[in-house]
């Protein structure tokens, strides 16, 4: 392998390009690390200096600001002056597309996460236009992929966006980055892969060629128009694909919604997708990255997936990678029920039983007697008297049951009350009468296997589902003044 790095973005220019876990396959020495030869371990990163009006100049990667931004400047410049064919326009689109599926179906699903494997001709296809797109090698853009997947979010995560929006999306790239804060990946597997190994050891010749040799050969050869092939179908067209493929980074981490897993930053957006060729579906991705798809319903925009589906028919790409579909439902019902304990845990469900003060019925009597507006049901005691005006069945009928076991009157007795009745009586309970109705009812419900298991959510509160209070009672026993 050469010494030197991939340059550019063309990407980052990594100093220390290891391979941290060298494939042991019918090699009997381990190799060594690949490193430029300039690169010495012992000196201090520019990194770990702080930034000042003095030294900022050298944080920053010149040799990425001139092809990231400058080149890209320099294109739209020319443009002004260069007419813009409508074959020209057509073919850079194409082209476009082509090159962003370099790296959407090549350098990430097949190479980054082997969701799916490829015959020779692919992936030399795969190598070629994901080349053009001169977004680094397949081993370096790889390389950093897998460790970005590993340490999402933190210090180690080589463009992460918790650092910033424009960070994450070119920035990492714009400023020099120290090679030992990003984290450790494998990548022995792309060692071992001999068109890997060709593209990154012919990278530079690889990059100018599919760049912006032939876009400009394409157009001049077709329809004369040698100019506009390297400015529009070269220059411009880089700049698009690249601005896309970034938007990977940055964009998806922080626009949409989080239907699988909202502990990281990854989110699913159809406009995200619509700009990156179906990566956009990132929340998805990174908590089933060996899928080869993105988007798993039919509607959602994915022309990677459907591309890589296109070459299995064509007998270029096969073993298809998918996560059970048990398993993706499961992701999505734990993080379903996750916003559902969040919302729950904000309403409120009445004091737990659990909290509430034990009275004998004698008390509960007593006190209904001498005014305060107490009912029980099912052995939990409720004030009621802020209701007592407000009772839809008028106040003789709530009247009638203070002071009493009004459980039957409640659930049928004498009507039958909703579960949002039971949801707004929980609110008021006040205490649970010693040996009363609430003992029974769970006893009862255990003998017969009824609610006998008790659910909580993430926040530990047992879970009340529909017609589940404890003072829904399906066969009411008969009221009785007494416990």
């Amino acid at each position: 392998m050469p010494s030197h790095q991939p340059t550019a973005g063309m990407m980052a220019v990594d100093p220390a390009y290891v391979s941290e876990q060298p494939s042991a396959a019918s090699k009997p020495a381990p190799k060594e690390p690949v490193r430029n030869t300039k690169y010495d371990p012992k000196k201090p990163h520019i990194t770990e200096t702080p930034m000042t009006k003095k030294n900022w100049y050298k944080h920053v990667n010149w040799l990425n600001v001139v092809l990231i931004l400058g080149i890209p400047l320099t294109g739209l410049i020319a443009a002004w002056w260069t007419p813009l064919y409508w074959q020209t326009a057509v073919f850079a689109v194409a082209y476009y597309f082509a090159t962003g599926l370099g790296i959407t179906a090549g350098y990430h699903r097949l190479w980054a996460h082997t969701s799916y494997s490829a015959t020779t001709p692919l992936k030399i296809f795969l190598a070629a236009v994901g080349g053009g797109a001169v977004e680094g090698s397949i081993r370096w853009w790889a390389r950093d992929h897998r460790a970005h997947h590993r340490y999402t979010d933190t210090d180690k995560d080589p463009y992460s966006v918790r650092k910033g929006l424009l960070y994450s999306h070119f920035g990492w790239m714009l400023m020099k980055q120290n090679p030992k804060r990003i984290g450790r990946t494998d990548i022995s597997d792309l060692n071992d892969d001999f068109v890997v190994v060709w593209q990154h050891k012919h990278y530079l010749k690889v990059v100018l060629f599919m760049g912006l040799i032939f876009p400009s050969i394409a157009c001049g050869l077709l329809w004369q128009d040698w100019l506009g092939g390297f400015i529009y179908g070269g220059i411009l067209r880089i700049f698009f694909v690249q601005q896309a493929t970034f938007c990977v980074n940055s964009l998806a981490h922080w626009l949409g919604d989080q239907p699988f897993d909202d502990r990281n930053s990854p989110r699913d957006h159809v406009i995200t997708a619509l700009v990156t060729l179906g990566e956009g579906y990132h929340n998805f991705h990174h908590e089933f990255p060996s899928d080869y798809r993105n988007a798993i319903e039919w509607h959602q925009y994915d022309p990677t997936k459907w591309s890589i589906w296109a070459w299995k028919q064509m007998g270029l790409a096969y073993d298809l990678k998918q996560f059970r579909s048990n398993e993706i439902e499961k992701g999505r019902l734990q993080q379903l029920q996750k916003k559902l304990d969040q919302k729950r845990s904000k309403l409120d469900w009445g004091v737990p039983l659990e909290q509430l003060p034990v009275m004998e019925w004698d008390e509960y009597v007593d006190q209904a007697k001498n005014g305060r507006g107490l009912i029980a049901v099912a052995g939990v005691v409720h004030d009621v008297t802020d209701f007592i005006a407000d009772h839809p069945g008028g106040k003789a009928m709530i009247k009638s049951g203070l002071g009493k076991d009004a459980t039957a009157m409640f659930n049928g007795g004498v009507y039958l009350h909703s579960n949002a009745a039971h949801n707004l009586l929980s609110t008021m309970r006040v205490g649970i009468i010693r040996g009363g109705m609430e003992v029974e009812i769970w006893k009862r419900a255990h003998a017969e296997g009824k609610d006998t298991v008790m659910s909580k959510d993430a926040h530990g509160n047992k879970i009340v589902r529909a017609g589940s209070q404890p003072t829904k009672v399906f066969d009411p026993p008969a009221s009785a003044n007494a416990a």
